[in-house]
């Protein structure tokens, strides 16, 4: 309903030229008539804007130099990558800011609904930090619920804690129902990643030009994981293949995926070939479960592209419950 009471008018398909998009605003007005749970993510999450009615996803900010874009709304994936290849400036990503979560979490409690805000790992980024300023800063001014929840993870580890919310929200459940869910799960989360080239690593001064000169010589293929919140470098292999194999080990040691919860599968740069030939790899690890066409796999963004460069590729998954 609009705010005068009456039916809001959805856009005729001849105005919007856009059957997909005139699905979605009609999708916007049903959950906001009956869902009344805002979901709040930053664009590390990897998710787009509308990847679904009841989410909103405020962008980070990604600087070549001093050009400096929003991302998902200026700033593509593929775009970035592009820049990424091209330009000599290595390019710095910025926090979403108290002003821009203030913003959207009163917009949401002014159309009454509560809000779930969840953020990347507090321990990587100040995000975390801007949207529990954003929400005392609104304390007492709304009568709805406002939980701002730390993922403890990045990219795909925080984009399957938003899909957790987004599931428990389908289900019914309230703001703090919710909240309480993510805040029991989240330590289930695990990623892995595997990083074909050390140039960006180099770039962004994460290693010294010495062992990023060594480790392309011996074609070194760290694979890193978060733990607690930070990033940490789990071992190094030889070669794509030895990559591989590392990267298989480490997701097999964690003791199983849980196939009910959600998982994600992703990948850097503009070809998700790599990623392909890892999951022909090793198929015991989803043959069974899940069919290949409803692979979970999706482009990463500028929050962790900007490190790891193209060619990496990540698993995010939930534990299995002991």
């Amino acid at each position: 309903m609009s705010s005068g009471g009456a039916p809001a008018r959805l856009p005729p398909l001849y105005e919007t030229h856009d059957t997909v998009l005139w699905f979605y605003y009609a999708s916007v007005l049903v959950w906001s008539e009956f869902m009344p749970v805002r979901i709040i993510t930053d664009s590390g999450s990897e998710y787009r804007p509308t990847d679904h009615p009841a989410l909103q996803v405020l962008p980070l900010t990604v600087a070549f130099g001093g050009e400096t874009f929003r991302e998902g709304e200026d700033l593509s994936r593929e775009r970035f990558y592009e820049l990424l290849t091209e330009r000599p400036e290595h390019p710095t990503t910025g926090q979403v800011t108290p002003f821009v979560f203030g913003e959207a979490i009163a917009r949401a409690l002014e159309a009454g609904d509560d809000v779930v805000v969840i953020t990347m790992s507090s321990v990587l980024s100040g995000t975390y930090q801007s949207a529990c300023i954003a929400a005392e800063g609104l304390r007492g001014k709304f009568s709805g619920t406002v939980r701002v929840v730390d993922s403890l993870n990045m990219t795909l580890g925080e984009r399957i804690v938003v899909e957790y919310a987004l599931r428990l929200l389908d289900a019914g459940a309230t703001a703090d129902e919710i909240a309480d869910a993510l805040e029991a799960n989240v330590g289930r989360v695990h990623i892995f990643g595997l990083i074909d080239t050390l140039e960006y690593l180099k770039r962004g001064g994460r290693i010294s030009a010495a062992a990023g000169a060594v480790g392309e010589l011996l074609s070194i293929k760290p694979v890193i994981t978060v733990t607690d919140g930070a990033v940490e470098i789990l071992g190094k292999a030889r070669g794509a293949k030895g990559g591989r194999t590392l990267l298989h080990r480490e997701i097999s040691r964690m003791g199983g995926i849980d196939f009910d919860m959600p998982g994600a599968l992703g990948y850097s740069g503009s070809s998700d070939k790599l990623l392909r030939r890892y999951l022909d790899d090793y198929r015991d690890l989803w043959e069974g479960t899940i069919a290949e066409d409803d692979l979970p796999i999706s482009q990463v963004g500028a929050a962790i592209g900007c490190h790891v460069g193209p060619g990496g590729i990540a698993v995010a998954f939930f534990g299995k419950v002991s």
